[in-house]
């Protein structure tokens, strides 16, 4: 596959995966310690990475949480944010001004900071109160950052005397490696086909909900944006037809998201609506693989990390069949702002 290599990026997931027994100690120690609440907070990519552990937390718990962007609460402060706070945020070069500025002002008022990064000596890592480390190949690989979400937000919940499931679930998500290398190999030619169809498209609508509505608007943002420079809108289901309804045209991009939880139907009717009336539909859906090995009342949750892994194929074939390198930035990181 163009782009990608299989042994690295199951070297990245199994790393990832073997991080579980580090996070089971970790959150034993916080439930020791004792905490009231919890902070998920990223930048960019990071801050639709932890959207999925918001929704997983919103429909399987009654654990008391908040979902930040760093930057607005370093300057908003929340009150709440405090001694009995835990603090749960990523950055996996671990540089990203941002989050590193959240994470010591959590620090300071005495909230436990935990940061998923690829290095642990990265300033991140020195500014959180456990950084779990695991190396990555690139930027761009969110999977290996929902695992560990997931596996941290599947402790704290049964912690908290809830989800049952647990164990079972970081069973499935310990077999995720293979099963999401499977998916990106059998959507790579889909992928190709869609990016050599729209490499001159020069907007796209992108549509999700639930726990994918993160992977909606990390893809339109942070790959059809900031790594291709198309022009793109994220429109959550729920929202579309209260105004961007009628931006609808026969040639009209539409990109749709779907995952498999409560939120499946939202995406449907956007479906049922944007096909009547444009011409331009493109629909990522996690139901099309089998994902073998994963138990059918986890895949819902899994869902991202299919969604992740499909889109990777579309990120790498329009930077090939458009000529703009993933890599290639006018601004971001690059000058003053």
């Amino acid at each position: 596959m163009y782009g990608f290599e299989n042994e690295t990026y199951l070297k990245v997931l199994h790393g990832a995966a073997d991080n579980i027994e580090q996070i089971k100690r970790i959150v034993a120690e916080i439930e020791e310690k004792g905490y009231d609440h919890v902070f998920l907070v990223g930048t960019g990519g990071t801050y639709s990475m932890v959207s999925p552990l918001a929704y997983m937390l919103k429909t399987n718990s009654t654990l008391e949480w908040y979902y930040e962007i760093a930057a607005e609460l370093v300057r908003a402060k929340p009150k709440k944010l405090g001694k009995k706070s835990i603090l749960i945020t990523a950055s996996l070069t671990g540089t990203t001004k941002e989050t590193i500025e959240a994470a010591e002002y959590g620090a300071s008022v005495g909230a436990t900071v935990i940061s998923l990064v690829g290095e642990t000596n990265s300033p991140l890592g020195k500014a959180s109160t456990y950084a779990i480390g695991n190396a990555a190949s690139n930027d761009n690989l969110c999977e290996e950052i929902y695992l560990q979400l997931f596996a941290i937000g599947a402790l704290l919940m049964k912690g908290n005397g809830e989800f049952p499931e647990c164990e079972r679930f970081l069973d499935n998500l310990r077999r995720m490696p293979e099963v999401l290398l499977k998916v990106r190999e059998e959507n790579d030619e889909k992928a190709l086909a869609f990016a050599e169809k729209h490499k001159d498209t020069n907007f796209h609508m992108c549509i999700g909900a639930g726990n994918t509505w993160g992977e909606t608007y990390c893809f339109a943002m942070c790959v059809l944006e900031e790594m291709q420079w198309i022009p793109t809108k994220s429109i959550h289901a729920a929202e579309f037809f209260h105004g961007t309804i009628e931006m609808t045209e026969k040639n009209m991009s539409f990109m749709l998201f779907k995952g498999e939880d409560e939120t499946r139907p939202l995406v449907d009717r956007v479906e049922k609506f944007v096909r009547k009336y444009s011409d331009v539909v493109q629909v990522w859906d996690t139901k099309d693989y089998a994902l073998e090995g994963i138990d059918e009342d986890m895949r819902k949750l899994v869902a991202p990390m299919v969604m992740s892994s499909q889109l990777e194929r579309v990120s790498s074939h329009f930077e090939h069949v458009r000529n703009h390198n993933l890599d290639i930035r006018r601004y971001y990181r690059t000058v003053e702002y």
